[in-house]
């Protein structure tokens, strides 16, 4: 079943969604930020987006800038930094079986459809 981990306050993200269900498939809302991905899911989806979680912070939060600037952050304190602060993850993410997209644009959810 496709999964879009959504933000409703988000404007790219309510424009993920409209695409996901123009697709007429059944599809599962995550809204992230109630329920913020464990580690093992947050390790799970870098894999099906092929990223580091670096790629998937988003730097202009005032949370990044706060406490995680500059550091010299691994791997895990990274996914750690995603898991405890969902507001750092870049949406939306649309997750098709093994595969995954971040919706930025939008239409790149159409690569996962």
């Amino acid at each position: 079943m496709i999964q879009i981990y959504h933000n409703p306050r988000c404007s790219k993200s309510r424009q993920g969604l409209a695409i996901v269900e123009a697709s007429g498939q059944t599809f599962e809302v995550i809204k992230y930020l109630d329920n913020p991905p464990s580690t093992t899911e947050m390790e799970g989806l870098l894999t099906k987006l092929n990223m580091a979680p670096e790629a998937l912070i988003r730097k202009g939060e005032a949370i990044w800038k706060e406490q995680f600037k500059g550091k010299d952050l691994d791997h895990s304190a990274l996914v750690d930094a995603l898991c405890t602060h969902p507001k750092l993850i870049e949406r939306p993410i649309v997750v098709n079986g093994d595969k995954a997209v971040v919706g930025r644009p939008p239409e790149a959810i159409n690569d996962v459809l």
